[in-house]
C-alpha cells in the first residue's frame, strides 16, 4: 500500500500545444519543483533557499540550466559518460534568460541565498526546452516559500508565410523569419531576446504584443497551481527608513550639484565631480551636530546613489537625454581599428 500523495496537475492548451505543469512527483524536498512539459519534452526546475543572517547588498541567485544526453536518449561512451564539465554556450545563455526576467520579481530586501536549477529530463528534439525553464522556474518559485511579485511566462514567437507561431518547433524555427524569446507578466513583457531577417519595426512589435496576449494562460495556471499546492510565503523584513536623514542627504546632494555633476559628458570628469558632491555632504553632515557622532557613511552613499539613478532617469523621461548628452535614438560612438595585432586571428 503506497501512502504517497498523488502528484498534482494543471494544463493548458495555447496555439494547439498542450503545456502541463506537475508537482509532486519529484525533488519533493525541495523548497519549490515542477515539471513542465510539452509534447515531449520535460524540464524539472527546483527552488532551493537559504536564510541569511545580514544584508549582503544584493540578491544572491544562482541559475543553472543543465542538458544531458540522457534526455533523448543517448549515453556518451568513455569518458564522458557521465557528462561532468563546465556549461556549454546554450546552457550559459539560457541560464541567463532564466534569471534576467526573475531577478526582479524578488523583493528588495530578501534575505535569501536562492538557488534555482533547471533541469532537461526528457527532449522530443522538436519542441524547445528554453522558454519553458523560463515559465517552469516561474511556477517553481510561486508554489515555494520565498515571495515573489507576480508570475513569469516564457515564450517564443517566430513567423511562418507572414503568420505569428507561438513556440514554433525546432524544425518551424528553420522556416521561420522572426525567432524571439519574451518573458512577460500579466501587465508587461520584461524580457525580449531574439534575431530576425529585416524585420519592419511594427512588425516586431506587433509580434510583442500578440505573443504577451497569447503568454497570458499560462500565467493563469501558474496561479491555479499555486493555489493547489503553494506554501505560506515568508515576510520580507521592513526596513525603517529615517525620513529626516534621507531628506537631508537628498536636500545637500541637490545643493551641492548632484544634478549638474550627472550632465558631465566626459565620464572620468562625472565621476570626479560625483565623488566631490559626496564629499561635501559628508563634511556637511559631520559639522551637523545630529550626525557628528555616529554617521552611517555607507547610507550616505546609498541615498546618494539611489538620488544619481533618478536624476538621471528623470532627465531621460522629460529632457530625451542620456547620461552622455547623446539622445534616445542616437548609438554610442564605436571605433572599429584592423591590424593591431600582428598574430592574433
Amino acid at each position: 500500500m503506497s501512502f504517497r500523495t498523488p502528484p498534482v496537475r494543471v494544463a493548458t492548451t495555447i496555439d494547439g500545444k498542450e503545456i502541463i505543469f506537475e508537482s509532486g512527483r519529484m525533488a519533493t524536498q525541495a523548497h519549490g519543483s515542477v515539471i513542465i512539459q510539452c509534447g515531449e519534452t520535460m524540464v524539472m526546475v527546483t527552488v532551493c533557499s537559504q536564510s541569511l543572517e545580514s544584508d549582503k547588498g544584493f540578491l544572491p541567485l544562482t541559475v543553472e540550466y543543465s542538458e544531458k544526453m540522457y534526455a533523448a536518449g543517448r549515453i556518451p561512451g568513455s569518458f564522458f559518460r557521465r557528462e561532468i564539465g563546465r556549461p556549454s554556450e546554450r546552457e550559459t545563455l539560457v541560464s541567463r534568460l532564466i534569471d534576467r526576467p526573475i531577478r526582479p520579481m524578488f523583493p528588495k530586501g530578501l534575505l535569501e541565498d536562492i538557488q534555482v536549477l533547471a533541469c532537461v529530463i526528457s527532449s522530443d528534439q522538436e519542441n524547445e526546452s528554453d522558454v519553458l525553464a523560463i515559465t517552469a522556474a516561474s511556477a517553481a518559485i510561486m508554489i515555494s516559500p520565498l515571495p515573489f511579485a507576480a508570475p513569469i511566462a516564457g515564450g517564443r514567437i517566430g513567423r511562418i508565410d507572414g503568420q505569428f507561431v507561438f513556440n514554433p518547433s525546432i524544425s518551424e524555427i528553420e522556416k521561420s523569419d522572426l525567432n524571439i524569446v519574451f518573458a512577460a507578466t500579466s501587465e508587461a513583457v520584461v524580457m525580449v531576446e531574439g534575431e530576425c531577417n529585416i524585420i519592419p519595426e511594427d512588425v516586431l512589435i506587433e509580434a510583442l504584443e500578440w505573443g504577451h496576449n497569447v503568454v497570458k494562460p499560462l500565467i493563469e495556471v501558474q496561479l491555479k497551481l499555486q493555489s493547489l499546492v503553494g506554501k505560506n510565503k515568508k515576510e520580507v523584513p521592513s526596513k525603517e527608513e529615517d525620513e529626516a536623514f534621507v531628506n537631508k542627504v537628498q536636500e545637500l546632494s541637490k545643493n551641492f550639484g548632484i544634478s549638474d555633476a550627472m550632465q558631465v559628458k566626459e565620464k572620468q570628469e562625472r565621476k570626479d565631480a560625483r565623488k566631490a558632491v559626496k564629499e561635501n555632504v559628508l563634511n556637511a553632515l559631520l559639522e551637523d551636530p545630529l550626525y557628528a557622532e555616529e554617521l552611517p557613511s555607507d547610507k550616505v552613499s546609498e541615498i546618494i546613489s539611489d538620488l544619481e539613478k533618478h536624476v538621471v532617469r528623470q532627465r531621460i523621461l522629460k529632457e530625451g537625454k542620456r547620461i552622455d548628452g547623446r539622445d534616445v535614438t542616437t548609438v554610442r560612438p564605436i571605433e572599429i581599428e584592423i591590424g593591431v595585432l600582428p598574430r592574433a586571428h
